[in-house]
Parts: structure tokens; sequence; C-alpha cells
């Protein structure tokens, strides 16, 4: 099981993925919660889950209790937006919860650490040979 991290930090986001060791850490926590970002390779840094997506595109959904999927009577915010006043539909959307079936975690930075975002974020430039 791999999961795409989108960490979100002010304006700037950074992807990043978590392979099978460090996935199992975060298996089991719910939207809101927290987690230690040293698990990404963010050390010092403490990282709250707003959301995320399941392997089919179904949006994670805060008040839906569970890892399983639920079709809604939504009436705007997670997975609808309406175009008039009063439009409701109903949508399918995933439980709060991270599971297998997860693909997509978003993240926002809750604690900073020593170093920035863009300094470990950056990539290494290349000497030139002159």
């Amino acid at each position: 099981m791999v999961y795409k991290v989108v960490v979100s930090d002010e304006d700037v986001t950074y992807q990043l993925e978590l392979e099978d060791k460090d996935a199992k850490t975060v298996n089991g926590l719910k939207i809101g919660e927290e987690f230690n970002g040293g698990v990404l390779g963010l050390k010092g840094y403490k990282l709250r889950i707003t959301g995320g997506s399941d392997k089919n595109g179904f949006p994670m959904k805060e008040d839906v209790d569970g890892t399983r999927r639920f079709k809604s009577l939504v009436n705007g915010g997670t997975g609808f937006k309406p175009t008039k006043k009063g439009l409701r539909r109903r949508k399918t959307v995933r439980g709060n919860t991270i599971a297998d079936d997860i693909s997509q975690i978003n993240v926002k930075v809750s604690e900073r650490g020593e170093q920035t975002l863009a300094e470990i974020f950056a990539e290494p430039e290349e000497e030139q040979e002159e």
C-alpha cells in the first residue's frame, strides 16, 4: 500500500509518497488528527489530516464514521458544489478513517520544524564544470 501525501503549507503544496512500513503508522487515523512528520522525512513537523480520496476518486468526508463508502444527500461541501440555491444531490463519499483503500491523503502543517519546507524540498543544484 502506497499513499500519495499532499502537504499544504500556506500557499505552497508539496507531494510525497508514503511507502509500506511508514504507511502503517497513519492507518486508522481520522480527519482532524495529527501525526509526526518524521514519517515523511519532515523532521520536527506535526501534520494535521484535512482529507483525502480513495482509489476510485471518492472524497473522504469528516462526518461519515469509519472506512466505508456512503451515499449521502449533500447540499454543498465535500464532494459537491451546488450551482443554484437549495440544490441537493446524492453523492458517494468515503468515511473519515484512513484505510488500505485510500490513495491520497491531504495534510496541512500544524507545527513547523527547524528547516523550512522549501529547504527540504529544494532540488540539489548540479555543479557546472567550466
